[in-house]
């Protein structure tokens, strides 16, 4: 059953701004965007598609326009094709959705910083904000929603901003509500925190709650609540891809694990022993293959062991929850919701915000929060404490798009500067 939209979003569109927009995850959810909307395949994995969301006045996938950054040249279409030759896509698809691939391909602009850049961070945000407001104008679109789904980078060291936050800093400047699909550091900067609160957008994230993670946020509330004493919880993680080229980097791979062992620790009350490996085999492609080995206790000291395995195909996985995602902050920031959004701590490995980490507890958190877009579905009234009207196109004038980011109070208070420069980053996971 699909989400209706509401009254104040018929006929209006929305803008989805991908940060890695020519990667595995980006180019699934554009081709799968178009595969659904023309009828030939099933919204299989979007839960914004089930019963509990209709009504929620969430914005129509066919309303969607893509756009992003990137620092490959690789076009859409092009990466569509590889996708379906290893399997990720269905054979044919690329070529039946090739219209939709190529525009949103046109609406790529690069990424950044390159080697050689000899632009500062103030100078980037403020060419990148400028991509985002270029694009709200061009497509006629009411807001835009920047989503990270670009290959996992490093922890940050010293004040300079990675690129993650470079991107996220100019989500800000633009006005858009910013979703961090990644383990990186996006919006978590400690420079960015006051621009965030200040801005009087919605933000989500981070790190997409796709697979062994997925799991374990069911079994960890089940051990827990039959009082089985855990010992100890160790896993392995294989994969290939852009994404296992990029957790072959020991910091890389450490930001990866930490929200996975958080969920542990958040489940089950206490941490454990045990930890997650990464390998990349670069022959398995854009699939995973996830272990986990768990040794605990029952009654009388009996010891026991659970084993599970987790084989998928990381793109498909996470296509649907970014499309998800971006239709859920779309319509939070309709309706003048801001500031983090912990009621979609149901996607994320370690969402901001308050919430609880249980898998089952975290979707009666999420159906609450569509009861709260819900309400007054025909956009007549906001919830109260967000940003009145929204901060990137709430109305347009003789259906002109308004300019993303344009008027907000107290000046720029995404403007972030700093003598550091950034990590190298926009590569597609």
């Amino acid at each position: 059953m699909s989400a209706s939209p509401s009254a104040s979003s018929r006929g209006s569109r929305t803008g989805v701004w991908l940060i890695g927009a020519r990667g595995s995850v980006a180019t699934t959810v554009v081709a799968g965007c178009a595969a659904v909307t023309a009828g030939l395949h099933p919204p299989t994995g979007m839960v914004t598609e089930t019963p509990d969301f209709a009504d929620a006045g969430l914005p129509a996938l066919t309303s969607l326009v893509f756009g992003g950054h990137d620092t490959v040249d690789c076009p859409l279409p092009k990466r569509a094709e590889a996708l379906a030759a290893g399997g990720v896509l269905p054979h044919g698809l690329p070529s039946a959705v090739g219209a939709e691939l190529a525009a949103a391909d046109r609406e790529i602009r690069p990424g950044g910083p390159l080697p050689g850049d000899t632009r500062d961070e103030e100078e980037l945000i403020t060419a990148f904000a400028a991509d985002i407001t270029d694009f709200a104008r061009r497509t006629g679109v009411d807001r835009t929603v920047v989503v990270n789904v670009a290959s996992t980078e490093p922890a940050p060291t010293g004040g300079a901003l990675p690129a993650s936050s470079l991107y996220a800093a100019a989500a800000l400047r633009a006005g858009c509500p910013y979703v961090n699909f990644t383990p990186s550091t996006g919006l978590h900067h400690p420079a960015l925190s006051a621009p965030a609160e200040a801005s009087g957008l919605p933000y989500a994230g981070r790190d997409g709650k796709t697979g062994q993670t997925l799991l374990r946020s069911v079994l960890g509330p089940m051990f827990a609540q039959r009082a089985l004493a855990v010992r100890a919880w160790s896993g392995t993680n294989l994969l290939g891809g852009g994404d296992g080229a990029a957790l072959a980097d020991p910091a890389a791979a450490a930001a990866k694990n930490a929200g996975k062992e958080r969920v542990l620790a958040d489940t089950l009350g206490a941490p454990v022993e045990g930890e997650v490996h990464i390998d990349d085999v670069p022959a398995l492609g854009d699939w995973k293959t996830a272990w986990d080995h768990v040794a605990f206790d029952g009654f009388l000291g009996a010891r026991m062991i659970l084993q599970t395995t987790w084989q998928g195909c990381d793109s498909s996985l996470a296509a649907p929850l970014v499309l998800d995602l971006a239709r859920l902050v779309a319509r939070a920031h309709e309706r003048g919701v801001s500031g983090p959004l912990g009621e979609l701590g149901f996607f994320f490995k370690d969402p901001v915000g308050e919430g609880p980490s249980a898998l089952a507890e975290q979707y009666t958190e999420l159906k609450r929060f569509a009861g709260r877009l819900r309400d007054d579905a025909d956009g007549a009234a906001t919830d109260g404490g967000g940003a009145e009207g929204g901060a990137n196109g709430s109305a347009r004038e003789n259906g002109a798009a308004q300019e993303n980011g344009d008027a907000r109070e107290n000046g720029d208070a995404a403007a972030v500067r700093s003598d550091g420069r950034g990590v190298e980053g926009g590569a597609g996971r």
